[in-house]
């Protein structure tokens, strides 16, 4: 059997986030252990038991403390692994009646889930442990008295004892963690990166601009009262090991104890935090509290465009490091670029000299600062991929020192060189001056519709759509709010560029229409298929009024690609309000019945709406109710319009129908192509169309043509070029409008 040296060096590995295996292996030198090799995520090393205590209790930076009992080669199948775990000592590890959990990584090509890992590494404990005389232990997945680690990777296993037991990062102060926690030992590799032990001897202060929870504070606070990150917690994993020597962990925690007590008392760095979220400086409080180190941290409930420097902060050096929000989300990207702007903005303007640090797993909202970054360092923030941007706050007239331009030689990081700098400070330049051009454009447009505006009374128009190739955007107003779709990009088109001319346009829109960046939303707008134009893409149930006309209708900028109310086909319901009195009234493909809700004002006696999807029926009944409209005689339909008109033995005096370009939906009998298909549409219609009765046929299909045999059996006239209002104007192609009618006997 494999048994534990008692006098030996301990054989460990330390695990951490990816990135920062070389800061860690750094730390573990400082802590007295003897670093060896550097893998993907960890370190291994060799200390005393005291030392690996003292690991476990300092290491701001390790998840995972690892003993390593045994590594071996050639391992594949499940009878290897149960054998080589079988030959270790494991009573010299488990006590008798305790329990232990067994985490298994990796994969072979005989073992393919790591349950089945786990379970066959139990087994082998099992087997090592009667074999001994020992009972059989039980198992415990949440607090197990010893938590077993094993790495099966290329044929290599590695079997240890976790020492650390839940994972290092979890320092216990962080109940509340606010909206997007930062892990703490992440937020304290980005505190080591960005130089703060070194900037902590100079007497330099830190602040947090938009310091949620406060984790990147309450890390600088425990570095600069040499508080070890660990101090609070009540147990580790070792403490259920047979071999751990408890006088010697005692030891290491009275001397930790005796160290923080004193640096908090000689704490004089400044730490400062601001937020404009009541709950989040509320929890940034408790858990500085829990942490030990409150009196070290002021916090200020200030926003980013309230933030001001402290009278109290003279120094002319300092750093400010925060973590904003990435913008994960297509929707989140208005305030964001606008949030990145104003804090390159704001740290201009209040702490030149300063350096900033900004985590983002968004390097392009970073281009958003308005600096060049004079040090790069990806890194991981759990799966997503992440920078951590170092500028000297000074703005191109304070390039950085010859000596920032130099390359280092830490791993996972970058820095430009002088030529690649000035190619940059051109392309920025370019862009800014596009996004003037745009932010003209826009003003330019709002201007020319003015006067129509006043005298229409119209809220809900289109501002801009693709004017400029450069910004292939579609932008539309909903009173104080916005609308912006982003036409897909062609493959001609380099997608970063496209990504920083959508940027560039968010953020001067704000100032251009005069609104504010939290109400403008955005979509990608490309070709659905399906249900997908059905499909939410929010749940935030965020719908507001708007008026059209005589109607109240429910407006949803967030959660479905359309918005409720197609706002080209606005004079097309103006007309059809104007053709309504008196009229029996059918909407085809009625969508949230817009049409119907003017139709009903202009006096229709009755109409029926037709459409399969729930969501959007929903919609049209509620419009419905918001204009006080009788259901009795305003009935709403969930049918495929082919069958309900096939079925159908009504007549109507007034037929509306609009169907999609294409659709595939499985709702559907077969797929719909306007092109192909409306010929039997249009037949379907008129002949539920009653004498002297009128259809209005409209669709998107931009290269439409009707079918010239409809002409011969019906009086049509193209009514397309008097369908759109000025704010259309531009692109008359959005679609096509046609007025069917019986031909006279």
């Amino acid at each position: 059997m494999t048994e534990l040296n008692q006098n030996a060096p301990l054989s460990l590995l330390a695990t951490c986030p990816k990135g920062i295996e070389g800061l860690l292996h750094d730390e573990l030198v400082a802590l007295g252990a003897t670093p060896g090799k550097t893998t993907v995520a960890g370190v291994y090393f060799t200390a005393s038991q005291a030392i690996a205590y003292r690991v476990c209790l300092w290491s701001r930076l390790a998840n995972r403390v690892i003993l390593t009992l045994v590594r071996e080669s050639m391992i594949d199948t499940a009878e290897q692994v149960r054998d080589v775990v079988a030959r270790i000592a494991w009573t010299q590890h488990l006590a008798p009646g305790n329990t232990l959990a067994v985490d298994f990584h990796g994969r072979s090509d005989h073992i393919r889930h790591t349950r089945f890992g786990a379970q066959t590494v139990k087994d082998g404990v099992v087997d090592a442990l009667q074999l001994a005389g020992q009972e059989r232990p039980n198992v415990d997945t949440k607090t197990p008295h010893l938590r077993i680690y094993a790495h099966l990777h290329r044929m290599n296993l590695t079997i240890g004892l976790d020492l650390s037991g839940e994972s290092l990062h979890r320092r216990g102060y962080r109940r509340d963690v606010g909206h997007a926690p930062l892990k703490e030992n992440l937020a304290a590799a980005l505190l080591v990166r960005a130089g703060w032990p070194e900037r902590l001897k100079a007497g330099e202060p830190l602040i947090d601009p938009l310091c949620g929870a406060g984790t990147l504070l309450i890390e600088a606070a425990m570095m600069a009262a040499d508080q070890a990150p660990n101090l609070n917690r009540e147990r580790f994993g070792f403490h259920g090991w047979a071999g751990h020597d408890d006088e010697a962990w005692r030891e290491q925690k009275r001397e930790a104890e005796a160290r923080a007590s004193i640096g908090r008392k000689r704490c004089k760095a400044q730490l400062l935090g601001f937020d404009q979220s009541p709950a989040a400086l509320t929890a940034a409080k408790s858990n500085a509290m829990r942490a030990g180190i409150p009196a070290l941290i002021t916090l200020h409930g200030q926003s980013l465009g309230q933030l001001t420097r402290p009278e109290t902060l003279t120094a002319e050096s300092g750093l400010l490091i925060t973590n904003p929000p990435y913008g994960e989300r297509l929707g989140e990207l208005p305030e964001l670029v606008r949030l990145y702007a104003q804090l390159g903005d704001k740290a201009k303007a209040l702490f030149p000299g300063w350096t900033l640090a900004v985590f983002t797993g968004n390097p392009d909202l970073g281009h958003r600062l308005g600096m060049r970054a004079h040090k790069q360092y990806a890194l991981k923030n759990g799966a997503l991929e992440a920078k951590l941007l170092l500028m000297e706050i000074g703005g191109a007239e304070h390039p950085p020192a010859a000596s920032d331009t130099k390359p280092v030689q830490n791993e996972n990081s970058a820095v430009a060189t002088p030529s690649e700098e000035a190619s940059e400070e051109q392309a920025v330049h370019k862009n800014q001056d596009n996004a003037q051009m745009f932010a003209n454009r826009l003003i330019k447009n709002q201007k020319r519709l003015k006067k129509w505006l006043k005298q229409s009374g119209e809220t809900s128009y289109r501002v801009y759509d693709a004017d400029m190739p450069e910004y292939a955007l579609a932008v539309d107003r909903y009173g104080d709010r916005v609308h912006v779709q982003e036409y897909a990009a062609p493959s001609s088109i380099n997608p970063a560029q496209a990504q920083k001319r959508l940027y560039d346009a968010l953020e001067v829109m704000p100032e251009a229409l005069n609104v504010d960046a939290s109400k403008i939303y955005i979509k990608r707008r490309e070709r659905q298929t399906g249900s997908a134009q059905y499909q939410k893409r929010a749940a935030s149930g965020e719908r507001f009024e708007v008026q059209e006309g005589k109607a109240r209708l429910w407006v949803n900028l967030r959660d479905y690609l359309d918005t409720g109310l197609f706002l080209d086909h606005r004079p097309v319901r103006r007309m059809l309000g104007e053709m309504a009195s008196g009229k029996r009234f059918l909407n085809l493909f009625c969508y949230t019945a817009t049409a119907t809700v003017q139709a009903a004002l202009g006096g229709a006696s009755d109409s029926v709406s037709v459409d399969m999807s729930n969501t959007y029926l929903e919609w049209a009944k509620d419009n419905f109710a918001l204009n006080k409209l009788d259901t009795r005689l305003h009935r709403v339909v969930r049918d495929d319009c082919f069958r309900w008109l096939e079925t159908a033995n009504a007549e109507f005096d007034l037929i509306f129908m609009d169907p999609p370009t294409f659709s595939n939906s499985k709702k559907m009998r077969d797929t719909l192509d306007v092109q192909r298909d409306h010929p039997r549409l249009v037949e379907l219609a008129m002949a539920r169309l009653a004498p002297g009765g009128t259809l209005v046929f409209s669709n998107n299909q931009r290269r439409f043509k009707l079918d010239e045999a409809l002409s011969e059996h019906y009086a049509v006239e193209d009514i397309t070029g008097r369908s759109f209002d000025p704010d259309f104007q531009r692109r008359t192609n959005l679609h096509h409008v046609f007025l069917l009618r019986h031909k006279a006997s």
